[in-house]
């Protein structure tokens, strides 16, 4: 009877540590108005460099036709097994963002604003080594919709499962600056490159004045994360 009760306490007491190692964070936000802005929004479902990390933030005068966010983000605990045939990710993070912004200065009592706008999204994936940058700067006029997925998976050594997935779609009008920018290594360091990480590819656009830009991205922790998807017919 007492060995029993040990060992009930010993499953109670590892739920308790489920529950509390599992965190989930949602936040959706609507904001139509004139002045001035300054937004921050960071998420990261592990403690440091692990996991998945995103970074939101926005600042400016002027008209704010249209802004709409949409956040969801879970953590898993580490020693979840892999289920990605089932759809359950170890750990997520779920972005969109529509925005319809212009500059203009605008005055109050407690002082003047005459800042064009800023808007600066950072998403890491710690676990497949990639990461995403849409940066826009110096905007006298901004329309976006950005819509970001990042995720990591348990991969079991003997379960050949995908172990993570960034992928991000872009659409956006702009006068002023713009920045995009992805970077794809290997998550473990080589002893080759004393310690530094392997560099698989890397795309980076930078853009000044009046642009209307289109982008999807898909970095994959490997080939078994979907369906592939290849041109038959690409441009020569």
């Amino acid at each position: 009877m007492k060995r029993e009760m040990i060992v009930l306490a010993v499953i109670a007491m590892a739920l308790i540590g489920m529950a509390g190692a599992a965190n989930y964070m949602y936040e959706k936000s609507s904001v139509k108005g004139v002045g001035y802005r300054s937004l921050e929004m960071v998420i990261s479902t592990q403690s440091g460099y692990e996991g998945q990390k995103l970074v939101e933030k926005q600042t400016g005068s002027g008209n704010v036709i249209l802004s709409r966010i949409e956040l969801e983000a879970e953590r898993q605990p580490l020693d979840m097994a892999c289920e990605w045939a089932n759809g359950y990710p170890m750990d997520y993070i779920n972005f969109t963002s529509e925005q319809e912004l212009e500059y203009m200065p605008v005055s109050y009592q407690t002082g003047t604003y005459d800042q064009k706008w800023v808007d600066k999204l950072c998403v890491q994936n710690y676990k497949i080594g990639a990461v995403l940058t849409e940066m826009y700067t110096h905007a006298e006029h901004l329309q976006k919709t950005t819509e970001v997925k990042t995720r990591g998976y348990n991969a079991l050594t003997d379960t050949p499962c995908c172990n993570g997935v960034l992928e991000a779609n872009i659409n956006s009008n702009v006068i002023g600056v713009a920045h995009i920018g992805w970077i794809s290594r290997d998550p473990e360091s080589s002893s080759a490159l004393k310690g530094r990480h392997a560099e698989y590819g890397r795309s980076v656009e930078d853009l000044t004045g009046v642009f209307a830009i289109q982008k999807f991205i898909q970095l994959w922790g490997n080939s078994t994360c979907g369906e592939i998807s290849v041109d038959w017919l690409p441009c020569v």
